[in-house]
Protein backbone atom coordinates (compact mmCIF):
# COMPACT_ATOMS: atom_id res chain seq x y z
CA UNK A 1 0.00 0.00 0.00
CA UNK A 2 1.24 3.42 -0.53
CA UNK A 3 1.95 6.10 1.68
CA UNK A 4 -0.48 8.58 -0.35
CA UNK A 5 -3.14 5.96 -0.07
CA UNK A 6 -3.00 5.31 3.85
CA UNK A 7 -3.21 9.34 4.28
CA UNK A 8 -6.16 9.65 1.71
CA UNK A 9 -8.03 6.98 3.83
CA UNK A 10 -7.24 8.08 7.37
CA UNK A 11 -9.88 9.01 9.48
CA UNK A 12 -7.73 10.64 11.75
CA UNK A 13 -3.67 11.78 12.30
CA UNK A 14 -1.46 8.40 11.81
CA UNK A 15 1.97 8.34 13.23
CA UNK A 16 5.24 7.08 11.53
CA UNK A 17 8.56 6.74 11.86
CA UNK A 18 11.92 7.35 10.70
CA UNK A 19 14.98 5.02 11.90
CA UNK A 20 18.98 4.83 10.88
CA UNK A 21 20.31 1.27 9.50
CA UNK A 22 22.73 -0.45 11.66
CA UNK A 23 26.36 0.72 11.70
CA UNK A 24 28.90 -2.08 10.05
CA UNK A 25 28.61 -4.77 12.04
CA UNK A 26 25.72 -4.15 13.78
CA UNK A 27 22.82 -6.87 14.46
CA UNK A 28 19.86 -6.50 12.89
CA UNK A 29 18.11 -7.74 15.83
CA UNK A 30 18.66 -4.29 16.99
CA UNK A 31 16.53 -2.93 14.52
CA UNK A 32 13.72 -5.41 15.28
CA UNK A 33 13.90 -4.64 18.53
CA UNK A 34 13.20 -1.17 17.84
CA UNK A 35 10.08 -2.00 15.94
CA UNK A 36 8.79 -4.39 17.98
CA UNK A 37 8.69 -1.19 20.11
CA UNK A 38 6.98 0.96 17.55
CA UNK A 39 4.68 -2.03 15.86
CA UNK A 40 1.79 -1.68 18.67
CA UNK A 41 1.03 1.69 17.40
CA UNK A 42 0.42 0.39 14.15
CA UNK A 43 2.88 3.05 12.12
CA UNK A 44 1.17 2.97 8.50
CA UNK A 45 4.84 3.11 7.34
CA UNK A 46 8.89 3.45 8.34
CA UNK A 47 11.67 5.32 6.90
CA UNK A 48 14.91 3.86 6.33
CA UNK A 49 17.24 6.80 5.91
CA UNK A 50 20.32 6.24 3.54
CA UNK A 51 24.12 7.82 3.65
CA UNK A 52 26.46 7.91 0.86
CA UNK A 53 29.16 7.90 3.23
CA UNK A 54 29.62 8.80 7.28
CA UNK A 55 31.87 11.29 9.51
CA UNK A 56 33.59 10.45 12.62
CA UNK A 57 35.54 12.23 14.86
CA UNK A 58 38.72 11.37 17.09
CA UNK A 59 39.23 13.48 19.77
CA UNK A 60 42.42 13.79 21.41
CA UNK A 61 43.45 15.31 24.87
CA UNK A 62 44.53 18.48 23.84
CA UNK A 63 41.07 19.05 23.04
CA UNK A 64 41.79 18.89 18.82
CA UNK A 65 39.68 17.06 16.46
CA UNK A 66 40.71 14.93 13.49
CA UNK A 67 37.83 14.50 11.04
CA UNK A 68 37.33 10.97 8.89
CA UNK A 69 35.34 9.75 6.32
CA UNK A 70 34.50 5.83 6.14
CA UNK A 71 32.23 4.22 3.26
CA UNK A 72 28.59 4.64 3.47
CA UNK A 73 26.12 2.91 6.14
CA UNK A 74 24.99 -0.24 4.28
CA UNK A 75 21.44 -1.79 4.73
CA UNK A 76 18.81 0.50 3.66
CA UNK A 77 17.25 -1.48 0.99
CA UNK A 78 17.57 -4.73 2.80
CA UNK A 79 16.56 -3.60 5.95
CA UNK A 80 13.00 -1.90 4.17
CA UNK A 81 12.15 -5.72 3.04
CA UNK A 82 13.08 -7.39 6.30
CA UNK A 83 11.13 -5.26 8.36
CA UNK A 84 7.82 -5.09 5.80
CA UNK A 85 8.32 -8.81 5.67
CA UNK A 86 8.56 -9.23 9.11
CA UNK A 87 6.02 -7.04 10.41
CA UNK A 88 3.44 -6.55 7.45
CA UNK A 89 4.17 -2.82 7.79
CA UNK A 90 4.85 -0.28 4.57
CA UNK A 91 8.91 0.70 4.67
CA UNK A 92 9.97 4.05 2.62
CA UNK A 93 13.67 3.67 1.84
CA UNK A 94 15.66 6.96 1.21
CA UNK A 95 17.07 7.68 -2.05
CA UNK A 96 19.84 9.88 -2.40
CA UNK A 97 21.32 12.20 -5.47
CA UNK A 98 25.03 13.15 -3.72
CA UNK A 99 27.12 9.89 -4.21
CA UNK A 100 25.57 7.93 -6.71
CA UNK A 101 25.12 7.88 -10.75
CA UNK A 102 22.07 7.48 -11.96
CA UNK A 103 22.73 3.58 -13.34
CA UNK A 104 23.65 3.27 -9.56
CA UNK A 105 19.94 4.53 -8.76
CA UNK A 106 18.46 2.70 -11.06
CA UNK A 107 19.38 -0.69 -10.03
CA UNK A 108 18.29 0.54 -6.38
CA UNK A 109 15.00 1.08 -7.86
CA UNK A 110 14.45 -2.01 -9.80
CA UNK A 111 15.78 -4.28 -6.66
CA UNK A 112 13.67 -2.66 -4.59
CA UNK A 113 10.73 -2.97 -7.08
CA UNK A 114 11.35 -6.72 -7.22
CA UNK A 115 10.92 -6.58 -3.20
CA UNK A 116 7.48 -5.19 -3.69
CA UNK A 117 8.58 -1.94 -2.00
CA UNK A 118 6.86 0.70 -3.59
CA UNK A 119 7.24 3.65 -1.49
CA UNK A 120 10.21 6.02 -1.36
CA UNK A 121 11.62 9.20 -0.34
CA UNK A 122 13.95 11.29 -3.17
CA UNK A 123 16.23 13.41 -1.45
CA UNK A 124 19.91 15.43 -2.18
CA UNK A 125 21.58 13.77 0.76
CA UNK A 126 25.20 14.47 2.50
CA UNK A 127 28.18 15.07 -0.19
CA UNK A 128 30.75 12.80 1.75
CA UNK A 129 31.55 10.52 -0.81
CA UNK A 130 34.14 11.93 -3.48
CA UNK A 131 33.78 12.04 -6.92
CA UNK A 132 36.99 11.31 -8.67
CA UNK A 133 37.33 14.01 -11.77
CA UNK A 134 37.40 11.07 -14.31
CA UNK A 135 34.39 10.19 -13.53
CA UNK A 136 31.82 11.43 -15.70
CA UNK A 137 29.00 9.33 -15.28
CA UNK A 138 25.48 10.72 -15.29
CA UNK A 139 23.90 11.96 -11.85
CA UNK A 140 21.22 13.30 -10.04
CA UNK A 141 22.30 16.94 -8.96
CA UNK A 142 18.83 17.81 -7.61
CA UNK A 143 16.23 16.02 -5.53
CA UNK A 144 13.87 17.26 -8.60
CA UNK A 145 16.48 15.19 -10.88
CA UNK A 146 15.85 12.15 -8.82
CA UNK A 147 12.16 12.29 -8.61
CA UNK A 148 12.02 12.87 -12.56
CA UNK A 149 14.26 9.54 -12.35
CA UNK A 150 11.88 7.99 -10.50
CA UNK A 151 8.82 8.64 -12.42
CA UNK A 152 10.25 8.17 -15.85
CA UNK A 153 11.12 4.76 -14.81
CA UNK A 154 7.37 4.87 -13.49
CA UNK A 155 6.16 5.10 -16.79
CA UNK A 156 8.53 2.08 -18.47
CA UNK A 157 11.52 4.36 -19.61
CA UNK A 158 14.84 3.24 -18.30
CA UNK A 159 18.18 4.36 -19.39
CA UNK A 160 18.54 2.24 -21.90
CA UNK A 161 16.36 0.96 -24.53
CA UNK A 162 14.74 -2.41 -23.71
CA UNK A 163 12.84 -4.21 -25.77
CA UNK A 164 10.29 -5.61 -23.19
CA UNK A 165 10.34 -3.09 -20.43
CA UNK A 166 7.79 -2.97 -17.01
CA UNK A 167 6.47 -0.07 -15.18
CA UNK A 168 7.49 0.77 -12.04
CA UNK A 169 4.98 2.14 -9.09
CA UNK A 170 6.90 4.16 -6.88
CA UNK A 171 5.12 6.63 -4.47
CA UNK A 172 7.52 9.32 -4.38
CA UNK A 173 7.94 11.54 -0.83
CA UNK A 174 10.33 14.81 -0.55
CA UNK A 175 11.43 16.87 2.25
CA UNK A 176 10.24 19.90 3.12
CA UNK A 177 11.93 22.74 5.29
CA UNK A 178 9.43 25.07 7.11
CA UNK A 179 12.45 26.55 8.23
CA UNK A 180 13.97 27.31 5.23
CA UNK A 181 16.96 24.87 3.37
CA UNK A 182 19.95 26.59 5.18
CA UNK A 183 21.28 27.15 1.99
CA UNK A 184 18.41 28.76 0.32
CA UNK A 185 18.32 32.57 0.66
CA UNK A 186 15.06 33.02 2.21
CA UNK A 187 11.51 30.82 2.22
CA UNK A 188 9.76 31.75 -0.33
CA UNK A 189 12.89 31.21 -2.18
CA UNK A 190 13.23 27.47 -1.04
CA UNK A 191 9.30 26.59 -1.56
CA UNK A 192 9.57 27.40 -5.68
CA UNK A 193 12.75 24.73 -4.96
CA UNK A 194 9.86 22.34 -3.68
CA UNK A 195 7.18 23.35 -6.03
CA UNK A 196 10.03 22.23 -8.83
CA UNK A 197 9.75 18.86 -7.54
CA UNK A 198 6.10 18.90 -6.93
CA UNK A 199 5.69 19.44 -10.55
CA UNK A 200 8.19 16.68 -11.31
CA UNK A 201 5.96 14.52 -10.24
CA UNK A 202 6.14 13.87 -5.89
CA UNK A 203 3.02 12.64 -4.09
CA UNK A 204 3.96 14.36 -0.43
CA UNK A 205 6.31 16.14 1.57
CA UNK A 206 7.72 15.30 4.97
CA UNK A 207 9.12 18.03 7.09
CA UNK A 208 12.41 18.79 8.57
CA UNK A 209 11.75 18.50 12.24
CA UNK A 210 11.11 22.13 14.01
CA UNK A 211 10.07 22.94 17.60
CA UNK A 212 7.41 25.34 17.09
CA UNK A 213 4.20 24.43 15.30
CA UNK A 214 3.35 27.86 13.91
CA UNK A 215 6.70 27.53 11.60
CA UNK A 216 4.47 24.46 10.24
CA UNK A 217 1.54 26.48 9.75
CA UNK A 218 3.11 29.32 7.90
CA UNK A 219 5.28 26.71 5.69
CA UNK A 220 1.83 24.56 4.85
CA UNK A 221 0.43 28.16 4.06
CA UNK A 222 2.68 29.48 1.53
CA UNK A 223 2.86 25.87 0.31
CA UNK A 224 -0.62 26.08 -0.49
CA UNK A 225 -0.12 29.65 -2.19
CA UNK A 226 2.51 28.74 -4.28
CA UNK A 227 -0.13 26.09 -5.86
CA UNK A 228 1.54 23.01 -3.80
CA UNK A 229 -1.59 20.72 -3.20
CA UNK A 230 -0.03 17.61 -1.78
CA UNK A 231 -0.10 16.09 1.37
CA UNK A 232 2.42 17.86 3.73
CA UNK A 233 3.63 15.49 7.13
CA UNK A 234 4.89 17.70 10.22
CA UNK A 235 8.20 16.09 11.33
CA UNK A 236 9.81 16.30 15.08
CA UNK A 237 12.32 15.14 17.16
CA UNK A 238 12.00 14.82 20.49
CA UNK A 239 15.02 16.19 22.79
CA UNK A 240 16.45 14.01 25.34
CA UNK A 241 20.33 15.57 25.96
CA UNK A 242 21.50 18.90 26.94
CA UNK A 243 23.58 18.50 23.73
CA UNK A 244 20.95 18.42 22.28
CA UNK A 245 20.58 22.46 22.05
CA UNK A 246 24.07 22.67 20.13
CA UNK A 247 24.08 19.55 17.95
CA UNK A 248 20.47 19.65 16.43
CA UNK A 249 20.74 23.60 15.23
CA UNK A 250 24.36 23.23 13.90
CA UNK A 251 23.30 19.88 11.96
CA UNK A 252 19.45 20.32 10.65
CA UNK A 253 19.73 24.22 10.95
CA UNK A 254 16.41 24.32 13.48
CA UNK A 255 15.47 26.78 15.94
CA UNK A 256 14.84 26.05 19.33
CA UNK A 257 12.63 27.84 21.02
CA UNK A 258 13.87 30.12 24.37
CA UNK A 259 11.49 28.47 26.19
CA UNK A 260 12.24 24.89 25.37
CA UNK A 261 15.82 25.64 25.77
CA UNK A 262 15.52 26.98 29.13
CA UNK A 263 13.36 23.46 30.46
CA UNK A 264 16.83 21.92 29.07
CA UNK A 265 20.10 23.47 29.73
CA UNK A 266 21.94 22.51 32.75
CA UNK A 267 19.43 20.13 34.36
CA UNK A 268 19.14 16.79 34.96
CA UNK A 269 19.17 13.65 32.25
CA UNK A 270 15.62 12.66 33.76
CA UNK A 271 14.03 16.38 34.01
CA UNK A 272 15.72 16.85 29.96
CA UNK A 273 13.97 13.71 28.77
CA UNK A 274 10.85 15.17 30.55
CA UNK A 275 10.57 18.56 29.57
CA UNK A 276 11.46 16.74 26.13
CA UNK A 277 9.00 14.59 25.92
CA UNK A 278 6.39 17.08 27.30
CA UNK A 279 7.05 19.93 24.37
CA UNK A 280 6.11 17.17 22.12
CA UNK A 281 3.41 15.70 23.75
CA UNK A 282 2.10 19.65 23.29
CA UNK A 283 3.37 19.96 19.35
CA UNK A 284 1.22 16.79 18.73
CA UNK A 285 -1.95 17.50 20.59
CA UNK A 286 -1.94 21.01 18.50
CA UNK A 287 -1.07 19.32 15.18
CA UNK A 288 -3.98 16.26 15.91
CA UNK A 289 -6.65 19.38 16.45
CA UNK A 290 -5.45 20.91 13.39
CA UNK A 291 -5.92 17.22 11.57
CA UNK A 292 -2.75 17.23 9.97
CA UNK A 293 -2.61 13.91 8.09
CA UNK A 294 0.46 12.45 9.48
CA UNK A 295 3.03 13.14 12.41
CA UNK A 296 6.61 11.67 11.65
CA UNK A 297 9.24 11.28 14.27
CA UNK A 298 12.34 11.37 13.81
CA UNK A 299 14.54 8.27 15.77
CA UNK A 300 18.39 7.89 16.16
CA UNK A 301 18.12 5.10 18.55
CA UNK A 302 15.58 4.95 20.99
CA UNK A 303 11.81 4.55 20.55
CA UNK A 304 10.72 4.98 24.42
CA UNK A 305 10.18 8.43 24.65
CA UNK A 306 8.28 8.33 21.33
CA UNK A 307 6.06 5.80 21.96
CA UNK A 308 5.41 7.60 25.43
CA UNK A 309 4.05 10.18 23.62
CA UNK A 310 2.13 8.53 20.99
CA UNK A 311 0.44 6.32 23.51
CA UNK A 312 -1.40 9.55 24.19
CA UNK A 313 -3.33 9.14 21.25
Amino acid sequence: MKVIDYLEKANKTLFSYEILPLKRGGRIDEIFELVDLLAPYEPPFIDLTSRSAEVYYDEFDDGSLKRHIRRKRPGTIGLSAAIKNRYNIETVPHILCNGFTKEETEDALIELNYLGIDNVLAVRGDDLRKIPKQDKRPRNKYASDLVEQIQTLNRGEYLEELQEAYATNFCVGIAGYPEKHFESPNLDADIEYLKQKVDKGADYIVTQMFYDNQAYFTFVEKCRSAGIDIPIIPGLKILTRDFHLRTIPANFYVDVPEALAKQIKGQSKEDIVRAGRDWALAQCQELVEANVPCIHFYIMSSGKEVTEVVSQF
